[in-house]
């Protein structure tokens, strides 16, 4: 295993299998017999698609937060104190 690596010479002939040469051809791009798959389907404005989903998600999140929030201080259920900043 070192020997492999350099770090220590072997001057004991090495195995080598009798090996001839194969062109490997990639199965990403082509099948098993060599011809190229299709070009795959590109969504067309797929950042611009998410940025607005995303956009939308959060400003429903923040408006629902917003009126649980309001129900809460409406029905004195959670009323925030002043007496929370204790920095100064």
């Amino acid at each position: 295993m070192l020997s492999r690596l350099g770090l220590i010479y072997n001057n004991a002939r090495q195995f080598k299998p009798n090996t001839t040469s194969q062109i490997v051809a990639r199965s990403s791009i082509s099948n098993k017999h060599g011809v190229l798959h299709q070009v795959p389907h590109r969504t067309s404005l797929g950042i611009l698609k998410v940025l607005v989903t995303v956009t939308t998600g959060l400003l429903i999140g923040a408006a629902i937060s917003k009126n649980i929030a309001n129900f809460l201080e409406e029905n004195d259920l959670f009323v925030p104190s002043d007496d929370d900043d204790d920095d100064d």
